[in-house]
């Protein structure tokens, strides 16, 4: 359990500089649009004149006959409102919460590793496992959105490749800190009998009189 530990910290710190490496280097604004300031301003305003709290909102959304017809001509949008704002960039307390976020999720994979270490001894075939399930797993939590909603393909698919890139290397560091079980001896090994029939090198005859 203590090699699951410190592989999952390894696996932490690894996911977070990927993850570092996609949202703190502005790399985010390939798949991020934004409008200018004079677009900016007067839709802030909107927003504060008319949603009080925060939230996620569908503008105009489906549960009235009215608002079902503008959501079927457009354009619609999918809100991710705070009231109160945000600090722009990332500070010390988002980063380290990102970090122990992060140990949790390698802990997790690594838990599930342990499960079947007795079953898949060689690292490359638990190495494959942890990777293919935490790009299955980043598939699934992001590039499904867009089929079910109108949201564009491109900020979904770099979500993809973020979490999907850092789950699987993640796993796979846990894989590799992860000792498998060693195989148990045969009987003959261990008591140092032979099996039944062998014929030991020194004794042609294998025990019998001539």
């Amino acid at each position: 359990m203590l090699r699951v530990i410190i592989g999952a910290a390894a696996a932490a710190v690894a996911m977070f500089v990927i993850g570092f490496i996609f949202f703190g280097l502005g790399l985010q604004t390939l798949a991020i649009k934004t409008v200018g300031d004079l677009q900016a301003a007067p839709i802030q305003q909107a927003l504060r004149a008319n949603i009080a709290d925060t939230g996620t909102y569908a503008v105009p959304g489906d549960r009235t006959p009215e608002q079902t017809r503008m959501y079927g001509t457009g354009p619609v949008a999918t809100i991710h409102y705070n009231v109160n704002g945000q600090v722009a960039g990332m500070n010390a307390g988002t980063l380290l919460k990102g970090l122990v976020f992060n140990f949790a999720i390698a802990l997790a994979i690594g838990l599930a590793l342990i499960g079947i270490d007795g079953r898949v001894q060689d690292f490359r075939s638990r190495a494959r496992v942890a990777a293919i399930i935490g790009v299955a797993a980043a598939a699934f939590t992001h590039l499904g959105v867009p089929l079910y909603y109108p949201h564009g393909l491109g900020y979904y698919f770099y979500l993809f490749l973020a979490d999907g890139i850092a789950l699987a290397v993640g796993g796979v560091i846990v894989a590799w800190f992860l000792k498998a079980p060693k195989e148990p001896a045969a009987v003959g090994e261990v008591s140092g009998e032979r099996p039944a029939g062998e014929v030991s090198p020194s004794d042609p005859g294998g025990g019998r009189d001539p």
